[in-house]
């Protein structure tokens, strides 16, 4: 078993965890997405979704250095996950759908 996969494995409504902070959250994220910053994840636990049993569930952050270290916290917490290598930039740079709440233009910053 691998422990990252990339956005070009993903669906484009797949849901994941997005680790980043609330502005680039707001600027533009993946659209099954859900947003748990990395500082919050202790404390929010509950709010992870039950994954399916053949596939662990995805960690996402910018560039994949915050998701990594996320991945690694989870797993030791017994949660099946993987992070999503090259994070919402690589994301954007395959073609892969960027919405945000705000109706605005989506972008990853």
């Amino acid at each position: 078993m691998t422990d990252s996969t990339t956005p070009e494995q993903l669906a484009d409504d797949a849901v994941m965890i997005d680790v980043r902070e609330q502005n680039e959250w707001d600027a533009g994220h993946a659209p099954g997405a859900i947003h748990i910053p990395l500082g919050d994840l202790p404390a929010r636990l509950d709010d992870l979704p039950e994954s399916d049993e053949r596939d662990p569930l995805p960690i996402m952050c910018r560039s994949g250095n915050r998701s990594g270290r996320a991945v690694a916290w989870l797993s030791q917490q017994g949660f099946d996950v993987i992070n999503v290598d090259g994070g919402m930039k690589q994301w954007a740079s395959a073609g892969k759908p960027v919405v945000a709440d705000s109706g605005a233009d989506a972008q990853v910053i």
